[in-house]
């Protein structure tokens, strides 16, 4: 062979290798890649060829599937109570990436999960059975919640403090996921929920942290006992009244000019909620001890599961000891989640325990099978003494009966619980956020409930923790305990 054909064969056969080796990645890189991209039609039509799995409240679907009128989509999404349930479960779309409960548990939802794949599944290629998820939300508390807010802006939790479920969670003004879930009319309704000024696809409940007032000193009541600060609830306090903010001339006063807050006790001061005895609190303890102790609530914690990843609570750092006072009243910097503020109250209800909040029981397979079971997998973490807690309970107890929350009264529960009347805006200049966080105890049930209410049509002056957000505990409160 001479040198010429030598050569032009060697580069054939190097031209032959690199198709063979590009047709590799394509096959087995590349394809994948395709196949797994968000825009690739193929996806929705293998999700939608079969009635998706179902979301369970209280043994009973909240989801379903309905055949489509024509189109490669043989089926959407349907929602029972859709507005209702809107915060739980999110919406699968066939035009939008699914949220909330159906973007997590997607794959069990459209039979794709490996775990639910039987061997001739596994030999055929055989797209499985879709799944069902088992949540932990209570019906008649999820629609107290939800009938309570009305058409107020706001959110609620609801959490069993001794199980760590979560049996409510609200936000509102909410949407109808069905009007998402087909791809010919979706558009138009996702520019017109995204153009509504009040934003009904934020999950408040989980996903908006604001300043949640002065529902925070009860955490800055838990690091003053944990710390020694103050040996009991009912020691006096050193707190002058009025309160002058460190290195400034900025006095800071107490909504009830004539409540007796000057040197008031940590129950006195939660009962008539004293800025005073919070800010100075906050001051003596120092920035860090409080951080470690809102941390030890869940503060500051970015990766809070429930399994819908809440965004996270912060209490800030690197402040100087005005700013350190403000945050003893939740101000400054401090924000908070209704999720957050529920947990606050669920962990001084069980005895100073955090039971890890979750809102799914169990995922199972389309045969009832459990593949996981969160309940059983639930941590529980020590946050305060049982002799802080009981303390915390008794004070949050006079809040209630005789204090500024007087409106979660209900006859034969015993209820425990702080307001909070928070600050928005420069100066003060938006309507205030009115909190309320609390526990009720009635023949071995309880519950611990924490509400947010944005905005309402009532006066600024009726703006308070008691008179709008209390009501909607009550009510959840009731549902829970009934």
């Amino acid at each position: 062979m001479n040198k010429t054909i030598r050569r032009a064969s060697v580069f054939a056969l190097l031209l032959v290798f690199a198709l063979l080796i590009r047709a590799t990645w394509v096959q087995f890189y590349e394809g994948r890649a395709l196949a797994d991209d968000t825009d690739n039609r193929r996806n929705a039509i293998e999700t939608y060829a079969e009635p998706l799995g179902n979301i369970i409240v209280a043994g009973k679907a909240v989801t379903g599937s309905a055949a489509t009128s024509g189109g490669d989509l043989r089926y959407k999404r349907t929602y029972t109570d859709g507005e209702l349930y809107a915060a739980v479960t999110g919406y699968a779309s066939q035009a939008y990436a699914p949220t909330q409960l159906e973007g997590i548990y997607a794959d069990l939802l459209n039979g794709t999960d490996s775990r639910l794949k039987t061997v001739m599944d596994t030999v055929t290629d055989r797209r499985a059975d879709p799944g069902d998820v088992i949540t932990t939300i209570d019906p008649d508390v999820q629609k107290a919640a939800y009938d309570a807010l009305g058409d107020k802006k706001g959110a609620a939790v609801a959490i069993d403090p001794a199980t760590g479920e979560i049996l409510a969670v609200v936000s509102t003004p909410s949407y109808d996921p069905s009007s998402l879930t087909d791809a010919n009319t979706a558009g138009t309704a996702w520019k017109k929920l995204n153009a509504d000024s009040g934003k009904p696809l934020v999950n408040r409940a989980l996903r908006q942290p604001l300043a949640p007032g002065s529902t925070f000193k009860l955490v800055v009541a838990a690091a003053a006992l944990e710390d020694g600060l103050y040996s009991s609830v009912d020691e006096r306090t050193d707190s002058e009244d009025p309160y002058t903010l460190p290195g400034t001339r900025t006095v800071l006063k107490n909504e009830n000019t004539s409540a007796p807050c000057e040197n008031a006790s940590i129950r006195v001061a939660l009962q008539y909620s004293c800025n005073n005895v919070f800010a100075h609190m906050a001051v003596q303890l120092g920035q860090d001890k409080l951080k470690a102790m809102a941390e030890k609530f869940g503060f500051n914690d970015d990766g809070q599961d429930v399994p819908v990843r809440a965004y996270p609570s912060v209490y800030p750092s690197g402040m100087d000891e005005s700013s350190t006072a403000l945050t003893g009243i939740g101000q400054f910097d401090v924000t908070a989640t209704p999720l957050q503020m529920a947990m606050v109250s669920a962990a001084i209800s069980n005895g100073g325990e955090l039971v890890a909040p979750h809102m799914v029981a169990q995922i199972t397979d389309s045969g009832g099978d459990v593949l996981e079971d969160y309940d059983d997998e639930a941590s529980t973490t020590r946050i305060v003494s049982s002799s802080t807690a009981e303390q915390l309970q008794s004070a949050m107890q006079t809040v209630v009966e005789k204090g500024t929350g007087t409106n979660a009264l209900i006859d034969g529960v015993t209820v425990g619980g702080k307001t909070g009347t928070a600050q928005n805006g420069e100066n003060n200049s938006k309507a205030p956020y009115a909190w309320f966080t609390s526990y009720g105890k009635a023949d071995g049930k309880e519950v611990a409930v924490a509400v947010v209410v944005e905005q309402s049509d009532a006066a600024r002056s009726e703006v308070s923790g008691n008179g709008l957000a209390a009501p909607v505990a009550r009510a959840m409160m009731k549902a829970a305990l009934g």
